[in-house]
């Protein structure tokens, strides 16, 4: 049985990359210069199911058209912004991507940069660092979040 073909569009991952290339036929979409990509994805094109992008490089129409073979696009991202996806609904290709893997990480940054901004941390260190506390005295008192409240 002859391997799956993935086009992976550009560098990523190398944990991913390697693996891709350890299961499957690796096909490296950046690795010609862009004026020999056309020839490179029509001389692949009939091994290739697979396509693998992100938010740098997805699937568009163009490409979605040279791969007569393309069963399913692969967003290894969050968003779908690089894929065609009327395209590939035309055409019954699958896409997927990766929801969901950074929402407690942004939750978490939103939290950290609430709490930074209330009680000034970037400020009082810019004020520390510089000096000005020698001049200046104290730092001006701030916010901050205690029992769910907001405080002055």
């Amino acid at each position: 049985m002859k391997s799956l073909g993935v086009l992976l569009t550009c560098p990523m991952d190398s944990y991913l990359e390697e693996e891709l290339s350890r299961r499957h036929s690796l096909f490296r979409l950046w690795q010609p210069p862009p004026e020999k990509r056309s020839e490179f994805l029509r001389e692949n094109a009939g091994d290739i199911r697979a396509v693998v992008g992100n938010t740098s490089v997805g699937a568009d129409a163009e490409m979605i058209d040279a791969l007569p073979a393309l069963e399913i696009v692969a967003s290894f991202s969050v968003g779908l912004d690089k894929v065609d996806l009327g395209k590939c609904r035309e055409k019954g290709i699958r896409v997927t991507n990766t929801p969901d893997v950074l929402t407690d990480d942004v939750a978490d940054l939103a939290i950290a940069l609430s709490i930074a901004t209330l009680r000034r941390i970037c400020g009082a260190d810019r004020y520390l660092r510089s000096g000005s506390w020698k001049n200046n005295g104290d730092f001006r008192l701030c916010s901050k979040v205690w029992n769910g409240f907001v405080s002055a």
